[in-house]
């Protein structure tokens, strides 16, 4: 693996941030399209962005530190080094993202469910390219595979001891998300907004429930009778996702004219 991928003098580039950066910068310009669509201005992503990224990342990293405190408990300072060991609760940077986007709806006197359907696809792009941070950095692995494209991973940091050849769960997750992208783009003039944020919701949470799989037990943790808390978390944002979408749905038909000719056959 290539946790670090250049020094410039004593300064480590590390592979992890590096593609979480990248994963935003691509993200806001694909937002930008959107916000195009939506007819918002185009500043709206970059300021949405930053409120975003700052919650997102500070609730991620807290939930995966609280997750596995047994991990810091005896050096809590390691909590801050995010940047070096990577480390982010996804489930945790959305719910950090939700209501970073709420208040700045609240804020800018914005539609939430606009600025959510616009950042729909951003999310699926980013959380794909910085799978690829997790592949590099050689966390989120999977169970060991025969299969030709087993990857071997170092057990701890600047370990020589790796594993077995295992499934490079980080690129199903990238693979999955980009088709996940895909999805979105295809069908983004749903009729009701925040339908097509309720949709990735929903499908990120059966790519992660799926991809948990492979990596119960060894990079996800098992919560309980073989569901791991990712699992459990997916299902509950996925029924909330679930219900979200049709009730939009309905509300949107509530509002549309009752005395519309009806569309020739």
């Amino acid at each position: 693996m290539f946790p670090i991928l250049f020094r410039i003098g004593p300064i480590a580039v590390h592979s992890y941030g590096t593609l979480l950066m990248l994963g935003f910068i691509a993200g806001i310009l694909l937002a930008r399209r959107e916000a195009r669509r939506l007819h918002l201005s185009q500043d709206i992503p970059l300021d949405l962005g930053i409120w975003v990224l700052i919650a997102g990342v500070l609730c991620a990293r807290g939930l995966f530190v609280a997750l596995n405190w047994a991990d810091y408990a005896a050096r809590p300072a390691q909590a801050l080094y995010l940047w070096r060991e990577g480390g982010l609760s996804f489930h945790g940077g959305l719910l950090g993202g939700v209501l970073a986007g709420l208040l700045f709806s609240r804020r800018r006197g914005l539609p939430f469910w606009t600025l959510a359907d616009m950042a729909a696809p951003a999310l699926a792009l980013g959380y794909g390219i910085a799978r690829f941070g997790c592949l590099l950095n050689g966390c989120c692995y999977g169970a060991p595979t025969d299969l030709p494209w087993g990857v071997r991973f170092a057990l701890f940091p600047d370990s020589a001891i790796t594993t077995e050849p295992s499934h490079p769960t980080q690129l199903y997750s990238a693979l999955g998300s980009f088709a996940i992208l895909g999805i979105l783009i295809s069908l983004r003039r749903l009729p009701a907004r925040g339908q097509l944020f309720a949709l990735y919701l929903m499908l990120y949470s059966i790519l992660r429930s799926a991809v948990e799989v492979l990596r119960k037990g060894y990079t996800a943790h098992v919560l309980f009778d073989g569901i791991t808390e990712a699992q459990t978390a997916s299902a509950v944002i996925f029924a909330a996702a679930l219900g979200a979408f049709f009730l939009l749905n309905r509300r949107a038909g509530d509002r549309m004219p009752s005395n519309l000719p009806e569309a020739p056959p």
